[in-house]
């Protein structure tokens, strides 16, 4: 249903955000991007929209495609036609407006009668029967889970086939949290809606997804099985704890698979921190392999050597607060 192949996406042509993400939803699924903040969640799903031009960002490289479609030469307003629709962060509900107006303005534009309107306003409502009880309360006065729901149950109205949601959780009670992926999951198996979700909160997503891709600095890290990841304690303490773990074994597992190894900061090797102002990621690999590199990748990567040192003198740092604008020089190895 919706192909991301190898996408580069970067902000004012130069503040890069993605590195090459490549990920698949499939008709029928729940796919969960999972990452810390700053990790490029956003972004993507952005990108995926065709809404990257309204913040001065651009796909850079690669492509993405929705139902035989790339999405970076079609109109929001014809995705959403088509069935692809998005709800951004922060709920974005019309403040000035009751809860019904707000799902209301999710009907424009489509090409249905007064009497399909009204079936689908009365589905949301069956959906999430607090909304109907609101309804005609101001949507500035509701709840954050209310303006959640309401968000949601305004994309609902075009009757999408992919749900695309960032951080549905945000600043949400558990139990609240909870009634939102139910509904949701309820919608994907009784209805067969797809749904791409950004999420911090990874045991939530882990729990309701049936696939999960990890995004760290930009760089799509691990994708696969929800239950595989939910299961694995050492990709939890790795990617979704905040406990200091060693990166060590999974540079080692890595760097077989590539010719070259990429790093969002730099690297530190016998102590010493190696990395380039202005946030420029550090490549390394074999040289005559750099050397036939396209120029635009050399201009993107910092070119660190070959690296023949012992994998066990490299540690590499992360930075979980500052995304991708630089190091936390505090060592998590």
């Amino acid at each position: 249903m919706l192909r991301i192949e190898a996408v580069e996406a970067a902000y004012q042509r130069s503040i890069v955000a993605l590195h090459g993400v490549s990920l698949e939803v499939r008709a029928g699924e729940i796919h969960a991007l999972l990452g810390a903040n700053g990790a490029g969640k956003s972004t993507m799903l952005k990108a995926v929209s065709n809404l990257l031009p309204a913040e001065r960002g651009q796909v850079t490289a690669g492509r993405i495609v929705f139902d035989g479609r790339d999405t970076g030469r079609t109109h929001p307003a014809d995705l959403v036609r088509l069935g692809l629709v998005q709800v951004l962060e922060g709920r974005h509900c019309f403040r000035a407006l009751t809860v019904e107006e707000n799902l209301l303005t999710g009907a424009l534009g489509r090409s249905a009668r007064r009497s399909e309107t009204a079936e689908d306003l009365e589905r949301v409502y069956a959906i999430f029967p607090k909304l109907k009880a609101r309804r005609k309360a101001l949507a500035g006065l509701s709840s954050g889970g209310e303006q959640q729901m309401t968000a949601i149950g305004r994309a609902l109205m075009p009757r999408p086939r992919l749900l695309v949601l960032d951080e549905p959780s945000m600043g949400l009670a558990p139990l609240v949290v909870r009634d939102i992926f139910e509904q949701l999951r309820r919608l994907n198996r009784e209805e067969g809606l797809s749904i791409l979700v950004a999420e911090q909160n990874s045991t939530v997503a882990l729990q309701y997804a049936d696939r999960a891709t990890v995004l760290d600095a930009g760089v799509a890290v691990l994708s696969g099985d929800a239950r595989v990841l939910r299961e694995r304690a050492d990709i939890q303490s790795f990617y979704f704890s905040e406990a200091p773990v060693s990166k060590l074994p999974y540079i080692i597992a890595n760097a077989t698979a590539h010719k070259f190894k990429y790093e969002p900061y730099g690297v530190m090797v016998d102590k010493r921190w190696f990395y380039q102002q202005g946030g420029r990621p550090v490549i390394y690999g074999p040289e005559d392999d750099y050397k036939a590199l396209p120029e635009d990748m050399k201009y993107r990567y910092v070119y660190f050597g070959s690296m023949n040192l012992p994998l066990v003198d490299i540690a590499v740092f992360c930075n979980r607060s500052m995304g991708s604008r630089g190091p936390n020089h505090q060592s998590i190895c």
